[in-house]
């Protein structure tokens, strides 16, 4: 247990005029409120839907209440979230008739899977039935759902960029070695990185990573071992390429990853430190959950 005033190195915050919050061991929280009501609010009013009876949209969000934070403690990102929102929605006959009616969703909350967050469709006071509402119930509540989904996954990736910062000595990623060499997968490559990527995961195969930022090509795959490119972000000298070398080691239950750059150029070194632990291993730990811990 690490004492306070003991010089416990565990509680460095407390010996550093910075307050810097070395290797994440403090609670470190951040507000994520004003950013998810923003988040919400564009994610929820593009929402419309079109059937045989006519289309449905939502026109405003009336209500937004609660809170979301994002806590850190130890290198662990704990989420939490609450909401009670009630969206307003119009419904337009094939035929030019309007109909009004509520969205309410009573608990979107990080206690329940999305799939089963209450969404609850209704016409407003004085509006006669209309099909329109069943086509809100149906379709509606599904684009209302996938924008919830999409809430999640931004806050728990794109909201919580730096909240994890590694210690001095390089990286590890707690992982199996099975899935380690997945990144070379183009769909996941986009996940991890959210950006554009194509690539052949096979020897001597190309690759353009972060919108055609990095290029390169794979000279060596061996699963579950070791992956080496020939590796360039595009300000590089023209034809300039470093090598880089991805040794993956299996520590049971645990995948050490140790990274090895050759022929960068001085000046890009440590941008090019930076880089790799922002958009990979940063990437890859806060879209599919892999190192919890990174240091």
């Amino acid at each position: 247990m690490a004492k306070w005033g003991e010089g416990d190195p565990r509680w460095i915050v407390e010996q550093r005029a910075d307050a810097t919050n070395v290797n994440n061991w403090h609670w470190t929280e951040r507000d994520a409120s004003n950013w998810s009501t923003e988040r919400l609010k564009a994610l929820l009013l593009p929402v419309r839907v079109e059937g045989e009876e006519g289309a449905c949209e939502v026109t405003e969000v009336s209500k937004l209440d609660g809170e979301a934070s994002i806590n850190n403690r130890k290198g662990k990102l704990i989420f939490f979230y609450e909401w009670a929102i009630k969206l307003a929605w119009t419904g337009t006959s094939k035929t030019g008739v309007k109909y009004k009616g509520y969205v309410e969703i009573p608990n979107l909350s990080d206690e329940n899977d999305v799939n089963e967050v209450e969404i609850h469709v209704s016409l407003a006071k004085d509006e006669p039935d209309t099909n329109l509402k069943t086509l809100m119930k149906q379709e509606g509540a599904k684009k209302i759902r996938d924008a919830i989904k999409t809430y999640i996954s931004t806050l728990k990736t794109e909201f919580t960029q730096g909240m994890i910062l590694p210690t001095v000595n390089g990286e590890h990623v707690e992982t199996t070695p099975q899935v380690a060499p997945k990144a070379e997968d183009r769909k996941m490559v986009q996940a991890f990185t959210h950006a554009q990527a194509a690539l052949e995961a096979d020897k001597g195969g190309k690759f353009q990573l972060l919108d055609g930022s990095v290029t390169g090509e794979f000279v060596n795959l061996v699963p579950e071992k070791q992956l080496v490119m020939k590796w360039r972000f595009k300000s590089w000298p023209a034809g300039h390429f470093a090598t880089i070398t991805l040794n993956f080691t299996d520590k049971g239950g645990e995948t050490e990853v140790c990274l090895e750059g050759k022929g960068i150029p001085a000046s890009e070194e440590e941008r090019t430190k930076q880089g790799w632990q922002r958009y990979y291993f940063e990437g890859i730990k806060q879209t599919f959950g892999y190192g919890a811990r990174l240091f």
